[in-house]
């Protein structure tokens, strides 16, 4: 029986199938190429895989996009029709809680799955990208740890698993070990854009600006390729970097530019997209005309169910646009979803003050949104994103106490943030601003 890289049998295929779905994976695990694509030929060539058709479920599940999320259903539908391995129908439970919106179940499937099959490459992936959507820290870096010793340099795939756990010891604080476990996996394969990620977080999370433009500026040949699925979470990395240390022009050609130039309509990239702009406006750029064209975009995909995640960056351009229809929209939608998913607890608990707080800071009501937003951000590390991209609500949170004139919570915020990243340009300023507000201050109701 043929078998993937890794020594994982592959019912049904082929010799042909079994090299396309090798070629799928790798385009997985480097965010490199159409992985899509690869899997359709080698149905075609062997329309009984089911392994493929489980293996694109996976990748249209963790698109989180509502059409995409309805093939990867008809995908599983089409898979649990065949007779399934235990490898595979151990894939189906973990699939079947991912569309049902229980992420943390489909990753507790995905723990057992890796620790009897460690060294099934696509299944610690997606375990890897459902912590990710879940922001569960721990298990970002344990799923890795639990597997790793099983798995050595000369087995294929190896520079791929080191660089998932370089990500994952990154978001758990271990910031020296995730930059050496980073640049590790890169020695070793230097297109793994995760891994690159990896290293580019530690230097976001230490203020290590200067060190971030140096690294993407030195590697931007290995990340920024026009079939690179993940060249614009890198650019926006760097834009990142530029804003912190004030360069807010030129983070604001890097959206004019790599960001947004091609107008991509997937969410990963609108969600950065919507973040860097809200960023940008913060710090008093004007962005124009360009919430429009990412407001539409966000009509796709914002439907106030699948992701929460999503739908609060789909608000940013929303109220960007003066779209206000839209905000109310997805205003009922969250308070709406009472299901009993996880993904609707996610809505209603974190997704709806988020909401509420970013809605009130764009319409000038600095109490309320000082009020929302001070206590989701506790548990807003429960529904997605990293800590760099959530720490947009801490920066609105801030920029909302200044604006409202209160001066113990932005002096507070300012120190804070200062404890994190003393050097950082942007946080000082926070501070000049809350000292420069005087006495007296106003209170939070």
């Amino acid at each position: 029986m043929p078998t993937d890289r890794q020594g994982n049998a592959l019912p049904g295929a082929t010799a042909e199938a079994a090299e396309l779905y090798a070629r799928a994976l790798e385009a997985f695990n480097l965010y490199r190429g159409d992985p899509v694509a690869l899997l359709a030929q080698a149905l075609e060539a062997a329309p009984d895989f089911s392994m493929a058709r489980l293996f694109r479920a996976y990748l249209y599940a963790l698109s989180t996009e509502p059409e995409a999320t309805a093939a990867a259903r008809a995908d599983l539908v089409a898979a649990k029709a065949s007779r399934l391995s235990e490898q595979e129908a151990s894939h189906v439970v973990a699939l079947e809680h991912l569309l049902a919106g229980e992420w943390s179940a489909a990753g507790c499937a995905l723990d057992r799955h890796n620790m009897r099959y460690p060294h099934d490459l696509l299944a610690l992936q997606a375990g890897h990208l459902a912590d990710f959507y879940r922001a569960n820290a721990r298990d970002l870096r344990d799923r890795i740890a639990r597997v790793l010793p099983k798995w050595s340099p000369d087995l294929p795939g190896y520079p791929i698993v080191l660089g998932m756990y370089a990500f994952g010891l990154e978001e758990s604080g271990a910031y020296a070990r995730a930059e050496e476990t980073g640049r590790q996996a890169l020695a070793m394969q230097q297109l793994d854009c995760w891994a690159h990620h990896a290293v580019a977080h530690v230097m976001e999370m230490q203020g290590r600006a200067e060190d971030g433009i140096g690294w993407m500026i030195a590697r931007e040949p290995h990340w920024s390729g026009d079939d690179n699925f993940f060249q614009v979470h890198n650019w926006w990395h760097l834009a990142l970097c530029r804003l912190d240390l004030g360069q807010d022009k030129e983070a604001l050609a890097l959206y004019d530019g790599p960001i947004r130039q091609g107008t991509s309509t997937m969410a990963l990239d609108m969600v950065d997209a919507s973040a860097l702009l809200w960023r940008l406006q913060l710090t008093g750029q004007d962005v124009g005309t360009r919430w429009q064209e990412l407001a539409t975009a966000w009509d796709l995909h914002a439907d106030g169910r699948l992701y929460p995640f999503n739908d609060w960056h789909a608000v940013m351009a929303y109220l960007g646009a003066g779209r206000n229809d839209q905000v109310e929209r997805l205003l009922a939608a969250l308070k709406a979803d009472d299901a009993g998913r996880e993904a609707s607890a996610w809505a209603r608990q974190i997704g709806l003050p988020l909401v509420e707080g970013f809605t009130a800071f764009w319409r000038e009501d600095y109490e309320k949104a000082v009020e929302r937003l001070h206590p989701v951000r506790f548990i807003a590390n429960a529904f997605g994103g990293s800590h760099a991209q959530r720490d947009i609500i801490d920066w609105t949170l801030t920029e909302a106490a200044l604006r409202g004139g209160y001066r113990d919570v932005a002096e507070g915020l300012a120190h804070e943030r200062l404890a994190a990243k003393p050097h950082s340009p942007i946080n000082r300023t926070f501070l000049r601003r809350a000292n420069a507000l005087g006495i007296p201050q106003r209170q939070v109701a």
